[in-house]
């Protein structure tokens, strides 16, 4: 390819609204462009990356005995409802009429449509395990789209969908896949990327692993252990949390003027603010209120109180406080009206006695509130239907660790892949069955298994890139070798470039060409923006020498001087050595 040619220019403004490091870099170098708010188009370059990133994937996929499948991306509304997903999923799906006024859905996942193809094709135990997968377009009314590449509303994604006679299988194909994906991140050069417990969230089932690559700019904190092998998401990770156990004192109202938040109750009581308990409030759609208590120090995750409500939930509004009978500032358990609200209580506030919360009055407080005494112990048998209680609260660096009481440790990531256990919760729902050994209908036993493809570009530039542009690993940059010329017109400068060029590209490895008479600096600043890992320049000066300069994109060592006779072979053999950097056993 010829750089003349090639459709996307570079930029040297840094765009305003480009907040990560890939997000500016990909539009810089000429990779991408905005059509709207989470929607991009792939130019050449990235193009050509998405589709090394997809060779790959298809390799490891089929590996595992995957079957390439394409389902569509427009569903009918009655295959969701068949699921239940239609009503259970709120704005972050696509929803549109056809021109006959039938509802239709845009995929954000494609548990559905795969069932339609199992409930069909796999009948009988003979056929299985059998696991489908595609390389498709994804559509998902993101609210805050962000990052480029890494949040968006059309995206592409490859999701697998494994099939089976029962748990043990599946547990097994399960773990398949996993080193399947371990196999993957390492190929396309994701150095630091791990596998941590995360939430099944929409999906269903009873357990999933999130790969997450590691960078500073995640949007997405992990909870690790600096002794054992815990790793888990933030909206998953557990920790016993460190609690003080006093005596019980006698419950007392007090009164706290013009306080509200837990900072100033404590410093007002002179107490630790790990010594209140807070109420964090929600609504329901349904218009009845949430009220999450955890210790003051902690904060709730909202993916935790979820799975114990199993509703979705929004901020609460002060109509919805009120009319449940709370007081903003000062809203606690004792004296709210549960029929119109759910009281969901943290296990922080189960094990610590003697705490100070909200007493349901303007400018007052509660203090030596301890929850089983002063509250779970006075509700009847209805009323003891609208409190749960569970773990709400997100783990933090320092806590002791859940499994083996070490420190704690934080660090951010991008989420690049996910395996999830789905169980029968599709495949019940939608009729799926296959005959077992006896003749009887038995429902599949499913898992789940997605890459973001799109997403992974940006999150190795994350990795791979220093202050002049991207860093990108061979097996997934857009071209092996980027050739410049400098002073083309001089002598034979072009003719020789052209010679190795074309020599190259018979050997079978992708070059690009700058053909352009562009002085060096703007050559190179452009070489940089395209991050292709080998550069070969061509000057009159050092071929007067009988001399090319060779250069590594990431600078690993000083550019060196090759003879021209041997400038062929000599990148070739560059050329392997880095693929053989990616290759796994």
């Amino acid at each position: 390819m010829f750089l003349s040619k090639l459709v996307g220019r570079t930029v040297k403004e840094t765009p305003r609204d480009a907040e990560l490091i890939s997000h500016k870099y990909l539009l810089r170098g000429g990779f991408i462009r905005q059509y709207a708010a989470g929607i991009y188009g792939l130019l050449p370059l990235a193009q050509r990356s998405i589709a090394k990133i997809e060779k790959i994937c298809r390799e490891e996929m089929n590996l595992v005995d995957g079957q390439e499948v394409k389902m569509p991306c427009l569903s009918t509304k009655e295959l969701w409802d068949e699921s239940g997903r239609y009503s259970a999923i709120g704005k972050d799906m696509f929803r549109l009429p056809d021109r006959n006024d039938k509802p239709m859905v845009l995929c954000m996942t494609h548990e559905e449509p795969v069932v339609f193809f199992a409930r069909s094709e796999l009948t009988s135990y003979r056929q299985l395990p059998a696991m489908m997968y595609q390389i498709q377009t994804k559509f998902r009314d993101e609210p805050r789209p962000r990052g480029g590449l890494v949040r968006l509303r059309e995206f592409t994604m490859k999701d697998a969908y494994s099939f089976h006679a029962g748990e043990d299988d599946l547990q097994k194909y399960y773990w398949r896949v996993h080193e399947a994906y371990m196999r993957f991140f390492k190929r396309t050069g994701c150095k630091n990327f791990v596998s941590v417990l995360s939430d099944n969230g929409m999906f269903g089932g009873k357990f999933s692993h999130e790969f997450m690559a590691l960078v500073p700019s995640g949007e997405d904190t992990l909870i690790t252990c600096s002794r054992c092998d815990y790793k888990a998401n933030q909206e998953i990770a557990a920790s016993p949390f460190k609690t003080s156990q006093e005596a019980l004192k006698s419950l007392e109202t007090v009164s706290t003027p013009n306080i509200k938040t837990i900072s100033e109750l404590s410093k007002f009581l002179n107490i630790e603010d790990q010594q209140t308990c807070k109420a964090v409030m929600y609504q329901t759609k349904e218009q009845e209120l949430v009220v999450a208590l955890i210790r003051g120090d902690l904060d709730v995750v909202e993916q935790k109180l979820k799975g114990l409500l199993q509703k979705d939930i929004l901020p609460a509004k002060d109509a919805v406080i009120e009319a449940a009978g709370g007081v903003a500032g000062s809203t606690g358990p004792v004296g709210l009206n549960l029929s119109k609200c759910w009281i969901i209580i943290d296990k922080t506030v189960l094990k610590s006695t003697n705490l100070a919360t909200g007493a349901n009055k303007a400018d007052h407080h509660m203090i030596n509130f301890n929850v089983e005494r002063d509250f779970l112990a006075n509700l009847n048998d209805w009323q003891k239907q609208r409190v749960k209680t569970g773990d709400i609260a997100a783990a933090r660096a320092g806590d002791p660790c859940p499994q083996c009481s070490s420190e704690l440790q934080e660090t951010r990531g991008i989420e690049i892949g996910n395996i999830f256990h789905l169980g029968t919760r599709y495949s019940q729902s939608m009729n799926c069955t296959y005959l077992d050994q006896s003749g009887i209908a038995q429902n599949h036993v499913m898992g789940c298994y997605g890459i973001g493809i799109t997403r992974l570009l940006p999150a190795l530039i994350e990795e791979h890139h220093d202050d002049r542009g991207p860093i990108l690993p061979i097996t997934v940059a857009p071209f092996d070798v980027h050739i410049c010329i400098l002073n083309k017109k001089e002598g034979d400068t072009e003719q020789k470039a052209l010679e190795t060029y074309e020599a190259l590209k018979k050997a079978g490895i992708e070059v690009l060409l700058d053909d352009r008479d562009e002085k060096p600096g703007s050559q190179f600043a452009d070489a940089d923006l395209a991050g292709i890992p080998l550069r070969v320049i061509f000057s009159p000066r050092n071929l007067k020498e009988g001399k090319v300069e060779f250069k590594y994109r990431d600078n690993r060592s000083p550019a060196q001087l090759i003879p021209s006779a041997e400038i062929i072979s000599f990148v070739k053999n560059a050329v392997a050595q880095e693929y053989a950097k990616y290759a796994v056993d």
